[in-house]
């Protein structure tokens, strides 16, 4: 397996240092190539940088117990995904899949710059896009801390003890079927 696969984690502690445009640009890059049906590319990102209005907004939307360690990331991405196809009109069923295959290329790309990046499901979706003013026919999916890697002693006990816990990972045998709930190896 290639090493920023291996090494990518989402880690809850930042050190106090800023990413540059340069990288920034590298994982959405990454992210542009991502598969998407029908070659859709629904994702969209706004980007927050610490101190700047974007990052305050998307920090405001998050639920309190994300605020607490995302407030000290150097960056804040929200992802949002167009519902429908924009060549017919249709519903795109994979509108969220495709956005999240974006952010994993990202995840990865930027984990081989030397960075790291926290998808977070818990965000106010509503707040979030009124914040933003993004329109109906798009639908918020994620924000996402990024940055260096940090010290886990500045965090306080609860996100501390994630921090510190051991990656665990599900087998294979527990996923992977030949037939529903029959291992396919």
């Amino acid at each position: 397996m290639v090493e920023p696969i291996l090494n990518r984690w989402s880690p809850r502690a930042y050190a106090d240092r800023d990413v540059s445009i340069e990288d920034l640009k590298k994982g959405f890059e990454a992210a542009r190539w991502a598969a998407s049906s029908s070659n859709e590319q629904p994702w969209r990102f706004v980007v927050g940088r610490r101190g700047n209005e974007t990052f305050k907004k998307i920090l405001d939307a998050l639920v309190p117990g994300n605020q607490v360690w995302a407030k000290n990331a150097p960056v804040l991405i929200l992802s949002v995904a167009r519902k429908h196809y924009t060549h017919n009109g249709h519903i795109n069923r994979h509108y969220w899949h495709d956005t999240g295959a974006a952010m994993a290329n990202f995840s990865v790309q930027v984990t081989a710059l030397g960075l790291h990046a926290h998808s977070m499901a818990g965000f106010d979706h509503d707040k979030a896009q009124a914040l933003f003013n993004i329109p109906d026919d798009f639908e918020t999916v994620a924000v996402t801390a990024v940055g260096y890697l940090g010290d886990p002693d500045s965090l306080p006990e609860g996100p501390r003890k994630s921090e510190l816990s051991p990656r665990q990972r599900k087998d294979l045998k527990e996923f992977v079927f030949s037939e529903w709930e029959k291992p396919a190896f």
